[in-house]
């Protein structure tokens, strides 16, 4: 199966976790699926679709399902890491690499799974109709400067959305004060959060 070489520069970079990292590339290689980076991490896909991916944490490393929330989880060890906001991504952790040598065999069939639900159309869809919710700090700076209230208006959809989550998810009043600094010029210039991290 072909290589990415993104993904070895990937694996290099997290250096405590390089040999964990391997394996998991290894395993997942091994079952055919085609290698990428999405989202600035390792990604695997079988005929167009997101199967598996992996990433190193400060104390984990981690091995994510896209549709993990239909597998079986037969070993119990698939948590929702963002509960409340991803429906369909399943985690499951490993804490050293002999977590990944006694799970390889569980990981291979969990992986198997996920391919089969993949190729027989299983999928939990994102729901695309959830209501724009626009934080009180940024309806505030609107109220105050009505050039970015028309500007924000402007966005698509997506992108009102991404700003509007990015405000939210701070906890503390500094952090989205900070935020709202930080985004209102993008805002003003028509760009979305994450448009330097799209393709062109």
């Amino acid at each position: 199966m072909e290589t990415n070489t993104q993904v070895e520069n990937y694996i290099l970079k997290k250096e405590k976790w390089v040999k964990e990292l391997e394996l998991l590339r290894g395993t997942v290689l091994s079952l055919g699926l085609e290698e990428t980076i999405k989202w600035g991490a390792p990604v695997y896909c079988d005929g167009g679709k997101n199967i598996v991916g992996f990433g190193a944490f400060k104390s984990y490393v981690g091995l994510w399902f896209f549709q993990g929330a239909l597998l079986k989880d037969g070993s119990n060890k698939l948590i929702n890491a963002q509960e409340g906001k991803t429906t369909a991504l399943r985690q499951w952790r490993f804490q050293s690499f002999d977590d990944i040598v006694d799970s390889l065999e569980s990981i291979e069939v969990y992986i198997k799974e996920a391919v089969t639900n993949a190729r027989t159309g299983k999928e939990i869809k994102p729901q695309r109709n959830k209501a724009l919710e626009i934080p009180q700090e940024l309806q505030d700076a609107f109220t105050e400067n009505s050039n970015l209230k028309e500007k924000f208006e402007s966005l698509s959809l997506s992108k009102k959305r991404e700003y509007a989550e990015h405000i939210s998810e701070a906890k503390r009043p500094q952090t989205k004060q900070a935020r709202l600094e930080k985004i209102t010029p993008m805002i003003i210039d028509g760009v979305g959060l994450h448009d330097k991290y799209k393709k062109k």
